[in-house]
């Protein structure tokens, strides 16, 4: 027979967050309420849905609502009730009692101690009924699931744990009972809670009750008589159906911290509604930073989906394709049916319509932004590398995605479109040069750009380390070959007959030093493209760049095998002038190799016997001095 007390200690987890909430995040305190009040209006939510979707709730008699009520005095509390789909014992220990989310971890790792900071990645994380306790002395959670004979109540002080005991309760539904503390007790109020449900919940689809008590004063200001008033105090109307003529940016706003838990303003938004044939409605929003959590796999987006404004799921890839998964909104068809599942999205017709349209009005959307330079950079920054794994994985939108990308330059000090490349190239430049590698500085200082600078031609610095993946799924832009100089064929544009006679009287040198290097290089050539430089590596067309080999193994390949880079050397340069009369064999040997390895230290390879490289250094310095 189960026992009908259960008391046990929290996850570990939660109490480490539980003692950053109490103790750190008192100056947003009121916050607690608008989670609380999301949380209800969810259970609201799927008991809704339930009732329409499902045979054994459609004998429910749905009366959606949420009950606010508080006493004050000595002993404040402050009530949430709502009539949704409740919880049975099971659920209150795993949704109260542990955090199964696996950012919960990443979540305390990105703390930095300052309170203001920290409290905006509460919401961030879906820990947001544990912010109660900043305001409690004590949470009691009476619930019963519909269906279910059983109602549960779960009590807590915030800090010895937890217990679960069987409770007395008529309607399904959950209530919270919060005993308020001294930093709490300014909640048991009428107005600081119509206050808060206005700037937090107004939009709430579901009406919210405060029950409040109404008092007489006679002559003297002495209480006369009191008596329990209930009102409704928020809209109830979901945000997303009002006209755009009827909100003003401030509604925008407001809406979008309410609807994400994000404290700060939004970045932008979209606000379209699609009539006719296909009829629905999308809000979205761009927020101002990244999730921190953004790039890890389980990672959510924050688009829901309704029907009718029934909610219907918030965890469906199908909505919006990965690349945006940085937007937060809703998307709201007429057209769909109510039992909608995960299956059906991926085969749905009119699914995929509003998936295709919803993209369309985003880039729509960073196209006007993208008009402003200064704004488009804050942008870039947050949400560029998804704008690059669009440009790699969405080809419906690659070329819209294209000219959303934004790249360091040689002749810029910000960022640089390809069509701001492309309108200023030179007349006889033949294709778009880039570079890539992990440090802007060692790129802009490399000696694969001398001849570029030289020309004068502009080089977009790929410093990213996703650049080199991404960058070949570009080709070609405004029909100009995008070719990366820290390849051996991007010197071909430039190459003469001159060139070629100076390759031949220089080929004893070029197989004497091939010789020496063995299997360290591919080839020995002439370069085309160093002027002040006496050496440099560049790959093969068809191999991965030095810098792509060693992004591999920081990846975990370590088994990948050597790709032999190809040595250019400067004929015009003093040493390469000086090396081909050298005649001691074992000095040849040793200026031939350090212009091997300094090739390699100046894109950023780790040398494979770095005393070797001073040794040999060392030794060409005496015999100088």
């Amino acid at each position: 027979m189960e026992s009908n007390l259960s008391q046990q200690p929290f996850q570990t987890e939660v109490s480490q967050l539980l003692k950053l909430i109490i103790h750190s995040l008192y100056s947003h305190k009121e916050i607690f309420l608008r989670e609380l009040i999301s949380n209800a209006s969810d259970a609201l939510d799927k008991l809704r849905y339930l009732t329409l979707t499902k045979d054994d709730y459609k004998s429910f008699t749905f009366d959606p609502k949420i009950s606010l009520e508080f006493q004050d005095g000595e002993n404040p509390t402050l009530t949430i009730t709502d009539s949704g789909i409740g919880m049975s014992k099971k659920e209150l220990q795993d949704n109260l009692g542990t955090i199964a989310r696996s950012g919960t971890k990443n979540f305390l790792s990105k703390l930095s101690g300052d309170a203001k900071k920290d409290s905006q990645l509460i919401g961030q994380f879906g820990v947001g009924f544990y912010s109660s306790f900043m305001v409690a002395d004590r949470v009691e959670v009476a619930s019963k699931k519909a269906g279910n004979k059983e109602a549960w109540r779960w009590v807590s002080d915030g800090e010895t744990g937890f217990e679960i005991k069987k409770d007395v309760k008529k309607d399904n539904g959950t209530s919270i009972i919060i005993h308020l503390n001294d930093e709490g007790k300014e909640f048991a109020s009428r107005w600081q809670i119509e206050s808060l449900v206005k700037k937090y919940s107004d939009h709430i689809d579901f009406p919210i009750f405060l029950t409040f008590p109404e008092i007489d004063y006679d002559d003297e200001g002495k209480e006369k008589s009191r008596k329990l008033k209930t009102e409704q105090v928020n809209d109830a109307k979901a945000f997303w159906t009002r006209s755009k003529n009827e909100l003003k940016k401030k509604d925008y706003k407001e809406f979008y911290k309410s609807f994400s838990n994000d404290l700060e303003e939004p970045f932008e938004w979209v606000h379209f509604r699609a009539e006719g044939n296909l009829e629905f409605t999308i809000l979205f929003f761009i927020p101002k930073k990244a999730s921190p959590d953004i790039y890890r796999a389980d990672y959510q987006s924050g688009v829901k989906l309704y029907v009718n404004r029934v909610f219907i799921t918030d965890d469906d890839k199908e909505l919006l394709p990965p690349w945006l998964r940085f937007v937060k909104g809703v998307i709201d068809s007429s057209d769909l049916p109510l039992n909608v599942s995960r299956e059906i999205l991926q085969q749905n017709r009119i699914m995929a319509k509003i998936k295709s349209n919803s993209v369309k009005k985003i880039l729509d959307k960073l196209k006007t932004v993208a008009g402003d330079k200064d704004k488009y950079a804050e942008f870039f920054d947050q949400y560029g590398r998804l704008i690059k794994e669009g440009v790699y994985q969405d080809f419906e939108h690659k070329e819209a995605l294209t000219d959303l990308l934004r790249f360091k330059s040689t002749k810029d000090d910000g960022l640089v479109s390809l069509r701001e490349y492309t309108d200023r190239m030179r007349e006889d430049q033949k294709s778009i040069y880039y570079i890539t590698g992990q440090n802007q500085v060692s790129l802009r200082n490399s000696p694969l750009l001398e001849m570029y600078e030289k020309k004068d031609m502009e080089v977009l610095i790929l410093d990213d380390e996703i650049d080199e993946i991404i960058i070949t799924a570009v080709p070609k832009y405004d029909e100009k070959e995008l070719k990366s100089v820290n390849r051996s064929g991007a010197a071909d544009d430039f190459s003469d007959d001159t060139d070629k006679e100076t390759e031949k009287s220089l080929k004893p040198v070029l197989k004497k030093i091939k010789k020496i290097l063995g299997d360290k290089v591919k080839d020995v050539k002439v370069s085309t493209r160093l002027s002040d430089s006496p050496s440099c590596i560049v790959a093969d067309e068809n191999d991965p760049t030095a810098q792509m080999q060693e992004m591999m193994r920081s990846m975990g390949q370590m088994d990948m095998p050597d790709i032999k880079p190809i040595l250019e050397i400067n004929p015009e340069h003093d040493i390469v002038v000086k090396l081909k009369s050298k005649t001691k064999q074992k000095a040849f040997d040793d200026i031939a190799l350090l212009l091997y390895e300094q090739a390699l230290i100046q894109e950023g390879v780790k040398l494979k016997d770095p005393a070797g490289f001073v040794e040999r250094l060392n030794k060409v310095i005496a015999d100088t001095l």
